[in-house]
């Protein structure tokens, strides 16, 4: 059998991740000395204080490497094989935690096979090359096609947020401190996505209204000139705009309803309160990739 793992900063709901055949494992979030499992948090509770964290944010930790080699030697004695999709490389070293740890286990199990795939994003965005992976596992494809369908996958999602201000990013070493302080003083929102597996903006806006509006004009041509397959609106901090946002502007242009899901506290701590929505598309998305992966699949066999 193939396994599909993935990181609890892909945001996917555990009754979805077990229906879809997806195991996750969690990153941590280290608040005033307590450690917190990241899939396991009360994100209701931790996003009704997160405006209140700005001056004493919270850090995040990757899985350890003893968490991935229980995972990857239960996988090896069950005899399964396993695709891994993770959170962007160049934003957290779970990546190359997870191939290091499998590459431990192989060298004590020679049998063991595992592929590795850089989502080159998060949120949603990552969650969706997951589900690409759990797919063709499920239709019984071997374990280098289960891989390539999250690797593709990469290129056809995107994912467009706001920020209400720029705290948090700048906090977060995410943008220079000068960029942060000259937003916050002219009340510049931007429109942030990623790429290349790193946060950049796109388009700026005066109010965080104005910024999510630039944001769906984007999204409707990408969805225009690529066509859509899904949409997730997402948010970090309280669900209300969010919601109104989803229910008011999204689902009209799109005909159907759409999920709203808070985004992990992982990432809600880097970004501070925004909203957004991720989407993937028929076909590749222009810029999302502007750099040749050289190694889009890692594998450990």
């Amino acid at each position: 059998m193939i396994r599909i793992l993935t990181d609890s900063v892909a945001s996917i709901p555990a009754d979805d991740a077990r229906d879809a055949g997806i195991d996750v494992i969690s990153l941590y979030v280290n608040e005033g000395g307590i450690e917190h499992v990241d899939a396991a948090m009360d994100l209701d509770a931790f996003y009704a204080r997160i405006a209140t964290m700005a001056d004493d944010i919270p850090t995040s930790s990757q899985p350890s490497q003893q968490d991935f080699e229980r995972y990857f030697e239960q996988a090896a004695h069950d005899g399964d094989a396993v695709v891994g999709v993770f959170i962007s490389s160049k934003m957290s070293g779970t990546f190359e935690g997870a191939v290091r740890a499998a590459r431990a286990v192989r060298s004590r199990i020679p049998g063991f096979t595992a592929a590795f795939v850089d989502s080159c994003s998060t949120g949603w965005d990552q969650a969706y090359c997951a589900l690409a992976a759990a797919r063709a596992a499920r239709a019984g494809e071997p374990l280098e096609r289960c891989a390539q369908a999250a690797a593709d996958a990469v290129v056809r999602t995107r994912f467009l947020f706001a920020p209400t201000d720029l705290t948090f990013l700048k906090k977060g070493g995410r943008i220079g401190a000068a960029k942060a302080l000259l937003g916050n003083l002219v009340h510049i929102v931007p429109v942030l996505t990623v790429r290349d597996g790193m946060p950049v903006d796109v388009a700026k806006a005066r109010t965080q209204k104005k910024a999510i509006a630039r944001a769906f004009e984007m999204f409707v041509s990408d969805v225009e000139t690529k066509g859509l397959v899904d949409a997730v609106v997402h948010y970090i901090g309280s669900s209300d705009d969010a919601v109104a946002w989803a229910r008011e502007s999204v689902e009209p242009y799109l005909g159907r309803r759409v999920r709203v899901l808070p985004v992990s506290p992982v990432v809600g701590l880097h970004v501070g309160p925004a909203m957004g929505i991720a989407y993937t598309c028929e076909r590749p998305l222009d810029g999302k990739l502007t750099e040749t992966l050289d190694d889009a699949i890692v594998f450990v066999r």
